[in-house]
């Protein structure tokens, strides 16, 4: 059986950044504007008024201080508040395909690899930007690679689910060097009208190259020592919108079209789910989080992060050993595990122990175990 390794990764970050404070008086400026709209209804008790948000309680609450996305000025609008993209010839790259190019090409490189010796692709993201062609197929065109491509979601755990599953595709044998790419617009499912969740998402593209240990010749590559995947249904996370939506005549403007989640619920109750899986898995391997070079978790929320690397490793971990990457890319679904492993390795040397772990809607939970060679 082979032994299989991530080789190289990358990063596309957006050229727009918008700080905590942009986006509040942003938002601010349009409560002021349907308060005002709404008087009358407010005062007669038929319309509830909105409130202000404020930076510092973004900060308390997330550790987000801000976020990069693909498109700032419609989000910073009052009338818009949403991106504002240019529709793109179908002959030309889509979107989340250009930002994929830009980070695969950073992984093959870190790799030692060119784009012909790709020969499977996977597409993996919180959501897509159409159902078909498959947006993976349509970047192995215009990347160059060979073999086969394919869509995967899995929401916030899609990268670890996409990497679990290159790994088996590399040890079965079915392919010898895989691409996982991980393209997130978050901003684009985000109501930025809904004080309790303007200010969660940012956009990012991250990609990874998977395969067997014998034939990488990176400079730094990790061996996937063992991956462990769980999902348990949950609406505690939700979005409504979809193909469907036309045919039942929502309105996608609607609150049920964006993404939408009960925090508390989802705190109390996926970081056991969590908690659980990885110190079974570390059993199943002899193993403890104690022994741990690096945690490179998912990014959504600083609370959730610091609560889950305290229970692991028994005490506070350092901002070394459990890095934190939300306070300037905020959350970005399935990427943000990714960041943190592509932005911070300086310090994992030749044996050290690491771990991936993303966990979010579904419920999903996708944990890596990692060891550097």
């Amino acid at each position: 059986m082979s032994n299989v390794v991530i080789s190289g990764s990358g990063l596309f970050t957006p050229p727009d950044a918008i700080s905590n404070d942009e986006l509040v008086t942003s938002f601010n400026r349009y409560v002021d504007n349907f308060n005002a709209d709404n008087a009358a209804a407010i005062e007669a008790g038929d319309v509830t008024a909105k409130a202000h948000s404020s930076s510092e309680f973004i900060e308390k609450a997330s550790g987000i201080k801000s976020r990069f996305v693909m498109s700032k000025a419609g989000i910073l609008d009052p009338a818009i508040m949403r991106p504002v993209f240019q529709p793109i010839n179908d002959d030309e790259p889509s979107i989340t395909v250009q930002m994929a190019l830009v980070a695969a090409k950073q992984a093959l490189a870190a790799a030692n690899k060119q784009a012909e010796d790709i020969d499977l692709i996977i597409f993996a993201a919180s959501g897509f930007q159409r159902a078909y062609p498959a947006m993976a197929v349509e970047l192995q065109h215009f990347l160059g690679a060979n073999g086969f491509a394919y869509d995967m979601s899995v929401a916030c755990s899609s990268a670890t689910f996409a990497i679990a599953s290159a790994m088996d595709a590399v040890k079965s044998g079915r392919s010898k060097a895989a691409l996982v790419v991980n393209p997130e617009i978050c901003s684009a499912h985000l109501n930025f009208k809904d004080r309790d969740s303007h200010f969660i998402f940012g956009d990012v593209c991250t990609a990874v190259v998977i395969e067997d240990k014998a034939t990488a010749t990176s400079e730094t590559c990790y061996e996937i020592i063992d991956s462990k995947l769980f999902t348990q249904y949950s609406n505690n996370i939700r979005n409504n919108l979809g193909y469907l939506s036309r045919s039942e005549g929502a309105d996608i403007n609607a609150d049920s079209s964006f993404f939408m989640q009960n925090g508390r619920k989802v705190f109390k109750e996926v970081l056991p789910t969590v908690y659980n899986l990885i110190t079974e898995q570390l059993s199943g391997l002899d193993l403890q989080a104690s022994n741990f070079k690096r945690l490179w978790l998912h990014q959504a929320n600083i609370n959730m992060n610091n609560y889950l690397a305290k229970k692991l490793m028994g005490r506070d971990p350092s901002a070394t050993e459990a890095p934190i990457i939300l306070d300037t890319y905020a959350n970005t679904a399935s990427a943000g595990s990714i960041i943190a492993f592509h932005l911070h390795q300086d310090g994992v040397e030749s044996g050290d122990l690491a771990l991936i772990c993303s966990f979010g809607a579904g419920y999903s939970v996708g944990s890596l175990v990692l060891k550097r060679c």
